[in-house]
């Protein structure tokens, strides 16, 4: 009879205790470099992304949309944004990482026999609500510098320029269209990417995970990551649109811009540059995160293994 969940333990010594603070801060903190390096390295496929969304006539293809970034605005326009790639998104994968960990052993207590999907889906929404609250200031500065050239040179001078102009309410405006993006992929993410795992162990490999190398954890990481990041775009996709829609007062509701958009349009515009960014990012976010835990100590991946007796 199942009695109780907990994270499986491997072999060699922990930098700390299992679910101490110290644990929750390593995640956090391999949350951190994981998400703000790779979301950095990605800045030039983000700065397109969004001016696809903003001026879809102009910006046509992954292709033709850099050749006309490059040719009007040079090519420091490809970088426009970095600051708040790195430091907003470094933010928001420490708050989604480590509250997902905090929030898994929280449920796994709290609802005892529940089925595993449901204690995944609980973690990572609820991680996933702190997470945009401390993410959407910078995202709010970081759309407008990526598609208005003038409006500020980086980070620090957009904060500045945007509560000049919209006050506290200008930060937060795109908030409820960062939940509609960002709670949906969290969920069919993480998800995907723990019974991915699980369905790589038991049928593919056919080995335990602590059987298994660290080169063969990774790999397993790495693939489950891609299929994850993939699966969770598609269903994100729409509310991104609208997000890029809200910061460029291209529309002032969210009503309003699902309607200049068009409901096809907020399924397709702009996805395959989308898949072609958080595919790889996801898979990349995972498998640095997993090696920071490997490299201290911790489980490779953030699984609960059931333990019977």
């Amino acid at each position: 009879m199942l009695k109780k969940s907990q994270l499986e333990r491997v072999e060699g010594e922990r930098w700390c205790e299992e679910f101490s603070a110290g644990y929750y801060g390593l995640c956090t903190a391999g949350g951190m470099l994981s998400a703000g390096v790779t979301h950095l390295a990605i800045t030039p496929l983000d700065v397109l992304k969004v001016n696809m969304q903003v001026n879809p006539l102009k910006y046509r293809g992954i292709s033709s949309g850099f050749i006309t970034l490059w040719r009007e605005q040079g090519r420091s326009a490809l970088w426009r944004g970095w600051s708040g790639k790195l430091f907003g998104y470094g933010v928001q994968g420490g708050c989604k990482f480590g509250l997902y960990e905090y929030f898994k052993r929280f449920y796994t207590d709290l609802l005892v026999d529940q089925q595993r999907s449901v204690i995944f889906f609980l973690s990572s929404a609820s991680a996933q609500v702190f997470a945009d609250v401390a993410l959407c200031p910078f995202e709010a500065v970081k759309i407008q510098v990526q598609t208005q050239p003038h409006f500020a040179r980086g980070l620090t001078d957009g904060f500045r320029k945007l509560y000049a102009n919209e006050g506290l309410s200008g930060f937060f405006k795109g908030l409820f269209p960062l939940w509609g993006r960002n709670l949906p992929f969290s969920m069919i993410m993480f998800s995907t990417f723990e019974h991915s795992v699980d369905l790589m162990y038991r049928k593919v490999i056919q080995r335990r995970k602590e059987d298994c190398s660290r080169a063969q954890q990774l790999g397993v990481t790495c693939l489950s990551g891609y299929v994850a990041g993939s699966v969770g775009t598609v269903i994100s996709n729409p509310a991104d649109n609208i997000v890029s829609f809200l910061y460029n007062k291209k529309a002032d509701t969210i009503r309003q811009a699902i309607k200049k958009i068009g409901l096809v349009n907020l399924f397709t515009r702009s996805l395959p540059v989308r898949i072609a960014i958080v595919g790889p990012v996801v898979t990349l976010q995972w498998f640095l995160y997993d090696t920071i835990k490997l490299l201290t100590g911790l489980q490779s991946d953030p699984r609960l293994v059931a333990t019977c007796e």
